[in-house]
């Protein structure tokens, strides 16, 4: 389980995460996939970077399976919790194997045993990057990069993964298995997957719970479909939503600004749409 306490960060006068009287408290059971969504600016990444210990919050405190993240040394943390965040870039020209085995330092510190090399060449399999594997990563595109820092993560083995915006430079088709192979992680590796996630719609369909920020604070945190709803995502987002059940998904439709979105009745909603408002019959959605 993950639990913090009080969280606040606060830059320069500017509180980014919490209220000038109270932080943010809350837990996140162990297993499964659990979603952070929210507006730009509501303090998501704030509070994953904090959770993982890349970020040092201004109060409070947070503890990952048992661990104080803020006392536990980093080689024991390593071993129970890995973070990705959404600028990753390396300067060193690195093979993709080389850089996925980079995950196995907190258990090799630098010389990789059999086992090592096993957990690599499983990583690698688990996200499609065997054909990859001894290619440079300057030679790959933005979504096959992604996809090695996520083999990265996978091959250290750590109970807890963090992710911001796993889904980073993914195109459609890369973003369905990338969510695909996060679900397998969660349910065939026992990971605990917690995540930071712009594509509502995504995260709906391949999460176990949604926690849902708003200026810096906790609107609300459940089971999914307790969270997908119109009026809640309304209120978290800024603009109208309508949620409807597609291909047996709860699925968020949103104003475009210039037409209603396909199935969405904008006569109920206080839409901003200028052009004339129409309907029609909304096909396809991601799924497990």
């Amino acid at each position: 389980m993950i639990t913090f306490e009080n969280l606040t960060k606060t830059y320069q006068a500017k509180t980014v995460l919490g209220g000038p009287n109270q932080g943010v408290s809350g837990e996140i059971e162990a297993g499964g996939i659990t979603s952070i969504i929210g507006a730009n600016g509501a303090g998501k990444s704030t509070l994953l970077t904090i959770i993982g210990r890349l970020l040092a919050p201004t109060t409070g405190s947070v503890k990952v399976g048992g661990l104080d993240v803020a006392r536990t040394p980093s080689a024991t943390l390593a071993k129970k919790l890995a973070i990705l965040r959404q600028d990753n870039h390396t300067t060193a020209r690195l093979r993709v194997r080389e850089l996925v085995a980079m995950g196995r330092f907190p258990h090799s510190r630098g010389r990789l045993t059999r086992g090592d090399r096993a957990a690599v060449d499983q990583a690698m399999t688990f996200v499609n990057l065997d054909d990859l594997a001894d290619r440079f990563i300057d030679q790959l595109s933005g979504g096959q990069r992604q996809r090695v820092f996520i083999a990265m993560v996978l091959a250290q083995d750590a109970d807890y993964i963090l992710l911001d915006e796993p889904l980073n430079n993914l195109d459609m088709r890369h973003s369905v298995q990338m969510m695909q192979q996060l679900r397998r992680a969660a349910d065939e590796l026992g990971r605990t997957v917690v995540m930071v996630m712009h594509d509502l719609n995504f995260a709906a369909a391949y999460s176990d719970q949604l926690l849902a920020m708003a200026d810096g604070q906790i609107v609300a945190h459940g089971p999914v479909r307790e969270l997908m709803d119109g009026r809640l995502l309304t209120g978290v987002f800024g603009t109208p939503v309508q949620v409807m059940d597609v291909a047996g998904s709860p699925t968020a439709l949103y104003c475009l600004g210039k037409a209603c979105p396909p199935g969405l009745d904008c006569s109920q909603l206080p839409c901003c749409c200028e052009q004339p408002r129409v309907r029609v019959t909304l096909s396809g959605s991601a799924g497990r």
